[in-house]
């Protein structure tokens, strides 16, 4: 018997790109279920999906009250924000406020499904809380503390430790520079330490630091570490 398809909520009050998003992933074997408005949107949250896009614009609920409503309803459910172009600072709160991810229309549809394959992924990795993390070459033992790129050992300070650590623990998911300080510092201090911490550790991961295949940067926002495998 085969497996049910994964239902995926489209919360966008444009039928165009309801349809574009349709067609797209209907033919992935993704389940679509629709929501041209907020109110809606809270009501399709009772047929349990298991993915979540969220246009910020919609015509009855401000976008990030609607996204501070759906994480309090349900913490673990992946949402992938959909923002207009230019509108960082609306980025940075959706992800501050439980996002997941974020596109900027106009997307592509290929782009996409890979944010979705990885924000799911990472959601099964937190539910089987897999004790190595595996992307390409590097491997992080989060219980024996081992981090490897291919069988060269990677030594790490304690801080460049911790910093790996939480970037493996929400692999695939934007990291907000606020996030990062308030997880490694515990308070918000100046960006710039943690610029100066994810740079050594590139140094130390990254086959080249200046063109980074693990540690990404989302200029202006944060930090994102690939996806496992």
């Amino acid at each position: 018997m085969s497996a049910a398809p994964i239902k995926v909520l489209v919360i966008d009050d444009e039928p165009p790109i309801r349809k574009l998003l349709r067609m797209g992933l209907s033919t992935q074997g993704y389940e679509i279920l629709e929501a041209p408005n907020g109110k809606i949107a809270l009501e399709k949250l009772g047929e349990d999906p298991a993915l979540i896009i969220l246009d910020l614009g919609l015509p009855d609920i401000q976008g990030h009250e609607l996204l501070r409503t759906i994480r309090a309803r349900n913490e673990a459910v992946p949402i992938v924000v959909l923002s207009s172009r230019g509108d960082e600072a609306g980025k940075v709160q959706a992800l501050d406020l439980g996002a997941d991810d974020y596109l900027t229309k106009p997307f592509g549809m290929d782009e996409l499904l890979a944010r979705l394959r990885a924000a799911l992924r990472h959601q099964l990795q937190i539910q089987g809380e897999r004790p190595v993390f595996r992307a390409g070459d590097l491997s992080v033992d989060l219980v024996r503390r081992i981090v490897k790129v291919g069988e060269r050992d990677v030594k790490l300070s304690p801080k460049e430790y911790d910093l790996l650590r939480v970037l493996v623990q929400h692999a695939g998911k934007v990291l907000t520079h606020r996030f990062l300080l308030k997880e490694l510092w515990d308070e918000l201090t100046d960006a710039q330490y943690l610029r100066v911490y994810v740079r050594q550790l590139r140094q130390k991961i990254e086959a080249d630091p200046e063109r980074p295949q693990y540690v990404l940067t989302e200029t202006g926002i944060g930090y994102r570490l690939k996806a496992g495998d």
